[in-house]
């Protein structure tokens, strides 16, 4: 009897074991299809935005949906490219020139008439010292555009990174007065809002 007895609650308990295992493998396997539906779902990623804009200024920005500072960022990576380009050609034309002068000056004047007109009346000092100018404005162009595009990296980084920051109205903090009557005490209430429970 006292066999039986044993048998039969060693039976029940195994069934409960068994029921347990199922109900919680049931349990865990409706987790992980919660767990897959929220993976689905794509949030905003700042590295993107960061990796995006240094292939090609203002495609962070793009992808942060900010489209209306692709322009500014153009603008702004427009301005050392065009001083480049303008420092870039003079100081080609002041070499020349410098060269072509100093090549007349030890009896080859071939190249004297292929000076720019708005050169040929300067002498080999005033040339040399527009050459070295241009040239540090050329390379000065230069680092301005590599500091303009890091500006774009760092604007699309940030605005990457605030993209799902709430901004929402309904963040207040209150601090008022109360009274409790059943204790016959006056207090301070402070009430931090985070999300508005009526909103959507």
């Amino acid at each position: 009897m006292q066999c039986k007895l044993a048998l039969a609650s060693t039976t029940r308990l195994i069934l409960f074991f068994m029921l347990l295992l199922l109900f919680q493998q049931k349990s865990w396997s409706q987790d992980t299809a919660y767990i897959k539906a929220a993976d689905t779902v794509r949030h905003h990623n700042p590295r993107l935005a960061t990796r995006y804009s240094l292939i090609l200024p203002g495609l962070g920005q793009a992808y942060n949906k900010q489209y209306w500072k692709i322009p500014i960022v153009y603008g702004i990576l427009a301005i050392p490219a065009s001083t480049f380009i303008y420092n870039n050609d003079l100081y080609n034309k002041t070499k020349f020139a410098y060269q072509a002068q100093f090549k007349a000056q030890n009896g080859d004047p071939s190249d004297l008439a292929k000076i720019d007109p708005t050169l040929k009346n300067l002498s080999i000092g005033s040339l040399q010292s527009y050459q070295n100018i241009f040239r540090k404005d050329r390379d000065y162009s230069v680092l301005w555009m590599i500091l303009a595009w890091g500006l774009n990296i760092a604007d699309a980084t940030v605005s990457g990174h605030l993209k799902e920051f709430n901004i929402n109205s309904d963040l207040t903090f209150s601090i008022q007065p109360t009274v409790q009557p059943q204790f016959q005490n006056a207090g301070l209430s402070l009430q931090l809002h985070l999300r508005n429970s009526q909103a959507k």
